[in-house]
């Protein structure tokens, strides 16, 4: 794993609020039961735009199952609507330790993320939950923003839909506090999805 990335999970707080935990209780179970069957663990995290949070969260979800070496497990994010992977997102992520490499042009952008030099890169531009690219079955869909959340109430093919919010850093976006609270949310993402996956056995 990048040398950079490990500093950075290394100094995540490991402590997680008991009202966390318990929204997160339901994905640990899922992941848990996928790896007792021996089955595909499809996570696909989404949000209205498909822009900064969802990406955040499969990002890091699939940095972390690597990291606790948790198997067949492939993590995917989406929208309700195609707009553009934020190139906030992608420096945050670069400053915290990915490799990243842009690898289409354009107003939907696509980049390569990786977070070690010798596994498959995450594709990251931004497309809808059902995009071809992502999964048509057998998948949980995560809710990482309330307006996606109540906005979209059934996920075609998904097992289980699990509302997992986070605040929005685009409120700060042009603000002096932009670096900070982008960085800030990354980290809090990442926290959760350590805490997620170091709970599988």
């Amino acid at each position: 794993m990048n040398p950079r990335l490990l500093k950075t999970i290394d100094a995540l707080p490991r402590t997680i609020s008991s009202e966390r935990q318990a929204i997160l209780e339901p994905l640990i179970k899922y992941i848990q039961a996928k790896k007792d069957n021996q089955q595909s663990i499809k996570l696909n995290f989404i949000c209205t735009h498909n822009s900064r949070r969802s990406h955040l969260a499969q990002i890091w979800a699939q940095t972390m199952a690597f990291y606790f070496k948790i198997p067949k497990t492939e993590c995917y994010s989406g929208g309700t609507e195609t707009t553009a992977l934020f190139p906030k997102i992608i420096t945050t992520l670069e400053d915290q330790g990915f490799t990243v490499t842009l690898l289409k042009e354009g107003s939907n952008p696509t980049y390569a993320i990786q977070y070690d030099d010798k596994e498959p890169a995450i594709v990251g531009f931004s497309k809808v939950f059902d995009d071809a690219f992502n999964p048509a079955t057998e998948f949980a869909a995560i809710m990482t923003c309330s307006s996606a959340d109540e906005g979209c109430p059934f996920v075609g093919g998904a097992e289980l839909r699990l509302p997992i919010r986070y605040e929005d850093p685009k409120k700060f976006d042009s603000t002096k506090l932009m670096t900070e609270k982008y960085t800030e949310r990354s980290l809090e993402i990442a926290a959760e999805m350590y805490f997620v996956f170091s709970k599988i056995q």
